[in-house]
């Protein structure tokens, strides 16, 4: 297989991911199941269970499951190692008879005046990501107070600050999803993010 045609795969695997968890916010917007008190992984739980049941996962043969270990090999096993692997919240996995990918995706809460959030946004998402301990998958932002924009800004605001105004996040037109944003990073290239606003009153 040629490394385009692998590349188009891949891509286009990526895309379904994407779509999967944009349509099960979507679902839990018109349910209005999610409270803005949850923990992450409570929205992540529930937004999980939507994709479980959506008919596309089995169209397109993705399995899917939360708080995956990603084994590293320089681990030292011993008593408890397995404990202290690094753990991301959703990973999803398709495969072919030569072939198998999967896409990571590691979600975190917002607020637009809690800059506590907004700093472990970028500590424990974008930085996990340069620095590869996560790989090969995308950021989900879950607005639960506040104006998206202005959280946006919050976020670019801390980079710049930190001397990193070369990585701050920028809207992107996307046929998924108008919520989506990409940063670069000299590490990585472009990380990508998907901002879930919960705050929307439909």
């Amino acid at each position: 297989m040629s490394l385009d045609k692998r590349k188009k795969i891949k891509r286009k695997f990526e895309n379904r991911c994407q779509k999967l968890i944009v349509m099960a916010y979507q679902t839990a917007l018109e349910k209005k199941i999610i409270q803005l008190d949850w923990n992450e992984n409570d929205i992540t739980l529930e937004l999980h269970r939507y994709i479980e049941v959506n008919p596309l996962k089995r169209k397109w043969r993705i399995t899917t499951s939360r708080e995956y270990h990603l084994f590293k090999n320089d681990v030292k096993k011993e008593k408890g190692f397995a404990d202290k692997l690094p753990r991301i919240d959703l990973r999803l996995v398709t495969w072919s008879r030569s072939n198998e990918l999967d896409y990571f995706m590691e979600a975190k809460n917002l607020e637009q005046d809690s800059s506590a959030l907004k700093r472990r946004y970028i500590k424990t998402g974008i930085d996990n990501f340069t620095s590869k301990k996560y790989e090969n998958g995308c950021l989900v932002g879950y607005l639960l107070s506040g104006n998206l924009k202005l959280t946006i800004d919050g976020i670019n605001s801390l980079l710049i600050k930190d001397e990193r105004s070369s990585e701050v996040l920028i809207v992107k037109p996307s046929k998924i999803y108008e919520n989506y944003y990409e940063s670069q990073h000299k590490e990585i290239g472009i990380l990508k993010h998907l901002m879930f606003d919960f705050t929307e009153k439909e």
